[in-house]
């Protein structure tokens, strides 16, 4: 199987994700899963396409991962992930849709409003 590359969002957050047959390395900007993503929640979030398959240990993952925070760089990488696991098998498709590991997450920051101190919140109203 040669080399499978995907992109996924999340935020601002650009995962480019390259996926290959291997021994379930994952390395992001050229360093470790566990120095990139120190916390296990992260390190939960990208592997979960690979234990809903359980693939553990299958394929080898290499990404650059730009933008965004540190979660939104963690989801992107999911997608990214499951976007080739989904290229490597069709078969894979249906489980990774149900637990919504292929939606590409719409929500972004919404953006300062001029004449307000923040989107949404509105300077103290003074009726005299």
């Amino acid at each position: 199987m040669e080399q499978i590359s995907t992109i996924g969002r999340r935020k601002a957050a650009i995962a480019r994700v390259f996926v290959s047959e291997g021994s379930g390395n994952i390395t992001i900007n050229g360093r470790d899963i566990k120095t990139y993503f120190p916390t296990l929640t992260l390190q939960y979030i990208v592997g979960q396409p690979f234990s809903v398959l359980g693939l553990e240990g299958k394929y080898d993952v290499k990404a650059n991962l730009d933008g965004g925070g540190i979660k939104g760089q963690a989801e992107a990488l999911r997608l990214g992930i499951s976007r080739a696991l989904c290229e490597i098998d069709i078969e894979n498709r249906p489980k990774l849709k149900t637990n919504g590991f292929l939606t590409r997450d719409p929500r972004v920051v919404e953006r300062k409003k001029y004449g307000q101190p923040k989107a949404r919140k509105r300077f103290q109203f003074s009726k005299r």
